[in-house]
């Protein structure tokens, strides 16, 4: 029963996570367009492949953490920094989503399969989101930390997100879908973190 619930929360976490448009599903979308669905399921892969990394290295500090709340509160203060800098970084450093990728320059299947995979390391977003998810699930009784469940809810992170990103590229198959869309995307996301950064800025000053 343990196993079936990391992995449902595992699968819904990343279903989740996923749905705000980004730069991870709406470069999937772009190059599903520009140069064919198997170019854009190759870089999914890659983007999949980094999150079953990403998802691990996030549960096993979210282990770590279960045992020692004693560290939570210097977490808080660490993470209100982090998000304060993920705030600013997608309102004034990121690339404008609306801009159109060059259509000119050919890419291999092989490139777009690194491609996603850096295109996923570079989103630091998944490590305090798992973080967080696991160790609220965890308090609910959700969500087990032992090694078993943690891969469940890895390989579910995984496919989570694949099925996200496909639903992304089945959705924009057509390039007239993404040329309606007038809204920088790293603004929503700035929105988010800054919300998140406001929350947790509270608590800070709430536990002073």
């Amino acid at each position: 029963m343990a196993l079936i619930l990391n992995f449902l929360v595992g699968f819904l976490a990343a279903l989740i996570g996923v749905i705000p448009p980004g730069l991870l599903n709406m470069s999937a979308a772009k190059i599903s367009m520009k140069e064919g669905r198997k170019a854009a399921v190759l870089f999914s892969i890659g983007v999949c492949v980094t999150v079953f990394i990403q998802t691990y290295i996030a549960l096993l500090f979210a282990k770590y953490l279960d045992h020692h709340p004693e560290i939570v509160d210097i977490l808080q203060k660490v993470a209100l920094g982090i998000f304060i800098c993920i705030t600013i970084y997608f309102f004034f450093i990121a690339k404008d989503t609306r801009r159109e990728i060059p259509e000119n320059g050919k890419h291999s299947k092989t490139n777009r399969f690194f491609y996603g995979m850096l295109l996923g390391a570079l989103n630091l977003l998944p490590f305090p989101y798992w973080v967080y998810i696991s160790i609220t699930f965890a308090g609910f009784g959700w969500f087990q930390f032992t090694q078993p469940e943690l891969w469940a809810a890895v390989i579910a992170s995984g496919l989570g997100t694949f099925v996200m990103l496909m639903l992304y590229i089945q959705f924009f198959k057509r390039k007239e879908a993404t040329t309606k869309m007038k809204v920088n995307m790293n603004y929503i996301i700035g929105i988010i973190t800054a919300t998140i950064s406001v929350i947790t800025f509270l608590k800070v000053l709430k536990e002073i």
